[in-house]
């Protein structure tokens, strides 16, 4: 078994897929309206607009409404990005922050109110645990 995405269902895909663009520096695959993949080596960021949440079942997702799920993306500097996205992010959760684990990290939400984590494997440690992976 090979983990392959995580997706994020909103009412405006459109705002989403701007600010996780401007987060990643990435642009993202669009193969159709309703629907955008952000395709890293390690893993998928699928984002789907909340009209395609009748194709999981009748009240199987509600948008904007996680509070239990981190997203989370490794990072070469920390406190670079911290500065980067001072102008994109609207809701700080945390600021850089060395955890007990050894990952510098800092945590805002998204437009919608999900929480992402960026960090950096900062201690021996932990860089250590990280050797290998994309």
């Amino acid at each position: 078994m090979n983990f392959a995405s995580i997706r994020i269902i909103t009412d405006d895909i459109d705002r989403l897929v701007e600010f996780y663009e401007q987060m990643t520096g990435m642009t993202a695959e669009r193969p159709a309206p309703v629907f955008a993949e952000f395709v890293m080596h390690a893993c998928t960021l699928a984002i789907g607009h909340s009209s395609t949440a009748q194709l999981f079942g009748a009240d199987s997702v509600v948008a904007a409404s996680n509070r239990t799920v981190i997203m989370e993306f490794r990072v070469n500097d920390i406190d670079a990005e911290y500065v980067r996205l001072q102008p994109l992010v609207g809701d700080w959760v945390q600021e850089p922050t060395t955890m007990p684990w050894g990952n510098r990290s800092m945590l805002f939400r998204d437009p919608d109110g999900n929480l992402v984590n960026l960090f950096q494997p900062v201690t021996e440690d932990a860089v250590k645990r990280f050797e290998g992976r994309p």
